[in-house]
């Protein structure tokens, strides 16, 4: 054997051992499949779907099975959308939405529907305008909240089979016409007008009221003032009528006679009343004084 055959052996040993390495190096590199943390890959066999796999280190068998879908987990947004509905009292609106979702069986998503952001905006538009077909104008301002959580759940409902989530479900505004916003307008202003003249009429009916009562209120202290007067008249009337059953009918004239000096006496101190003229029964009436004064002494 020459020399050349034997460089001939050792090259071609050399070239079969290098062969062997690359093919080991292709299988590990084709056989190890790293998965970054938000992504699954969808593995398919001969055209056919093997296996998902998640995050981290995974081994496939090199040359049968390969890597058909790359599939992000990450929580995605649709594009703002913005379709017509019309209300239950036949107002036509135009309902901003925004959707955000992520995936969670990427063989679904992958295998049973093509565009999937298409199919989610399509889905969520027709959900929107049955929801909102069902409800009045007010209720669609007033009940947003509950609104968004039925759109929600009902776009769930629907994408089920797609294996996604739909994380959450927002109405943006809610727009009008510029007709109905007129109307509404001049239905707003006739409220306020009604409002203030509600208020105003309230405001005279109470003025009224506390005029009433302030009224009532002298009334009900004249009454008790007067009520206070006789209660006092009765009490002196109840002294003197016990003064009487004490004392006798006799320390009730001796009193009354001397009323009537006293007053006698005041008359005459009178300035420029030099005569003073005094009717019989006066005269009388100073007898008695005199005569009960004198027994008093």
């Amino acid at each position: 054997m020459g020399l050349e055959d034997v460089l001939a052996a050792v090259i071609g040993g050399n070239l079969v051992v290098l062969l062997l390495a690359a093919v080991v190096i292709l299988s590990v590199v084709l056989g190890v499949r790293i998965v970054p943390q938000s992504e699954k890959h969808v593995v398919e066999r001969f055209g056919r779907l093997r296996s998902v796999l998640g995050p981290g280190i995974n081994l496939i068998v090199p040359f049968l099975d390969r890597v058909a879908h790359k599939i992000s987990i990450l929580e995605r947004q649709l594009p703002n959308a913005s379709q017509d509905a019309i209300t239950a009292d036949n107002v036509l609106v135009q309902v901003e939405t925004s959707v955000f979702y992520r995936i969670l069986e990427p063989e679904k998503t992958v295998y049973r529907i093509r565009d999937i952001d298409g199919a989610i905006a399509t889905t969520v538009a027709g959900i929107v305008r049955a929801e909102i077909g069902k409800m009045e104008l007010d209720q669609v301002q007033s009940n947003r909240s509950d609104l968004i959580a039925t759109i929600k759940d009902s776009v769930e409902d629907a994408v089920e089979n797609w294996g996604i989530e739909v994380t959450r479900a927002e109405i943006l505004d809610v727009n009008l016409d510029q007709q109905t916003r007129d109307a509404m307008l001049q239905q707003l202003n006739a409220e306020r007008a009604r409002r203030a003249a509600v208020t105003e009429a309230e405001g005279q009916k109470r003025a009224v009221e506390l005029q009433a009562d302030a009224q009532l209120y002298a009334a009900e202290q004249a009454a008790k003032a007067r009520r206070i007067s006789a209660e006092a008249e009765a009490y002196a009337t109840q002294v003197v009528a016990q003064a009487i059953a004490d004392n006798g009918l006799e320390a009730a004239q001796y009193q009354v006679a001397l009323k009537q000096v006293e007053a006698l006496t005041k008359v005459g101190e009178g300035a420029g009343k030099q005569t003073i003229i005094v009717p019989a029964h006066a005269m009388d009436a100073f007898a008695d004084a005199f005569k009960m004064l004198k027994g008093r002494g």
